[in-house]
């Protein structure tokens, strides 16, 4: 990390205004910003946060209660949502900037921030910010971004959606190459651009990605526990204690893959007609899926102890995506004692080297299959690797990635002041 770091510096200054300009910013910066101990002022942008209820929403919210929890002031920058905004108490506005959104195309429970470059210089100006993190690339991202280097702060910001190879499954491959330049222009702006692992970095760096650091994403290993599986929820499932239960978690959406996971299922069921496939989630696909696959078991979302039990609750846990940029709910899974079945892509790469699980080459659809069979069929195995997976995860604790996340922020401004 020191050596990337080291490299980076030298490219940092040429990231911002010229230097007149930065000099007028560096007289706001109190000279005792190099000390380790003094609370940062962080303004974070996203366009997504709970409860919309999504990978991104929840590891962006975790980050800002883990900056907070390190006494930091974290100002949060995000679109509206009606329903939840309505009964925001008046005192929020001290933490929280609320602006216009609207719904994403054929994701309506989610909302994409409006342009606000001419709040966000009127509010940075007032009380200006150490640093700007931005979390998402989408309109709001993008005046935030503008506004910063208005201003001369630096900007961090993360890649957390590969929204270019979601096109292909909308029928809108022809989009790719335009939405992967606007991805490379708005992170290369940036002064870091934090990825969740070594496999992403390689990817985005042959994509022209510059200044790229990876940062894992963390697991709340005591909401996600196997010490919350319940046999009531699994009777309702219809799963006897020694009866096989598949587990998918996550959107119910085209760009993730069910159908695999559906087959998959299917070929378990020749091996143990008992066999149950759990799926928690919803989205466009569900009526399609239910109509493919009428026996498995659709719970719908689930958040909180609702999730937790659901993870902790099944037996093994299923991941065909082959568009994730990390994939939360694979620690998830893991450190509710669950085996995971994944391409070698993702946090799965990361994660399941070890023996907590089956690694398949990406599009290896066959092998998919023959690992969930495999697994479902031999519960010996399946509680080799839940423990090993419990081990693994035991290193991946929210804490650890916030001081990470910090020390990149106080790493930066340092290397901003002359």
């Amino acid at each position: 990390m020191n050596s990337a770091t080291h490299i980076l510096k030298p490219s940092l200054r040429s990231s911002f205004p010229a230097p007149g300009r930065a000099r007028a910013v560096d007289l706001e910066l109190p000279l005792h910003a190099l000390d380790a101990q003094r609370p940062l002022r962080i303004a974070l942008v996203t366009e997504t946060y709970p409860p919309e209820v999504n990978g991104v929403a929840l590891s962006v919210a975790r980050l800002v209660e883990g900056l907070r929890g390190r006494g930091h002031h974290v100002h949060l920058v995000r679109p509206r949502q009606p329903e939840h905004d309505a009964t925001r108490p008046a005192d929020d506005a001290a933490t929280e900037t609320l602006v216009a959104g609207l719904p994403i195309p054929r994701y309506p429970e989610l909302r994409l921030g409006l342009p606000a470059t001419g709040r966000l210089l009127k509010l940075w100006r007032q009380q200006q910010p150490d640093l700007v993190h931005i979390a998402t690339e989408g309109p709001l991202g993008w005046a935030a971004q503008r506004a910063a280097d208005r201003l001369g702060m630096p900007v961090i910001s993360e890649f957390r959606t590969n929204f270019h190879a979601y096109s292909q499954h909308y029928g809108l491959a022809w989009l790719r190459p335009l939405i992967e330049g606007y991805l490379r222009r708005f992170h290369n702006r940036c002064a870091l651009t934090m990825v969740p692992s070594e496999a992403q970095r390689q990817r985005l760096v042959a994509l022209g990605f510059e200044r790229l650091l990876v940062v894992a994403r963390g697991v709340d290993t005591e909401r996600f526990n196997p010490r919350w599986r319940s046999q009531a929820l699994r009777q309702q499932w219809g799963a006897e204690p020694d009866t096989p239960v598949l587990l998918s978690v996550g959107r119910l959406a085209a760009e993730k893959n069910l159908n695999l996971l559906i087959k998959a299922y299917e070929g378990l069921l020749q091996q143990n007609p008992q066999a149950r496939l759990v799926l928690v989630g919803h989205g466009p696909e569900r009526e399609r899926l239910q109509q493919a696959c009428p026996q498995a078991i659709f719970s719908g979302q689930k958040t909180g102890m609702e999730l937790a039990e659901h993870y902790a609750s099944a037996d093994l846990f299923g991941f065909p995506s082959l568009t994730e940029t990390f994939g939360n709910v694979v620690p998830e899974a893991m450190a509710s004692g669950l085996p995971v079945v994944a391409f070698d892509e993702a946090a799965a790469a990361l994660l399941l080297r070890d023996g907590a699980g089956l690694l398949l080459n990406p599009g290896d659809e066959e092998g998919f299959c023959q690992a969930v069979a495999s697994l479902g069929t031999h519960p010996a195995q399946r509680h080799s690797m839940a423990r090993r997976a419990l081990c693994t995860v035991a290193d991946h604790g929210w804490e650890r990635i916030v001081s990470e996340v910090e020390a990149q922020y106080r790493q930066h401004l340092q290397a901003l002041i002359p």
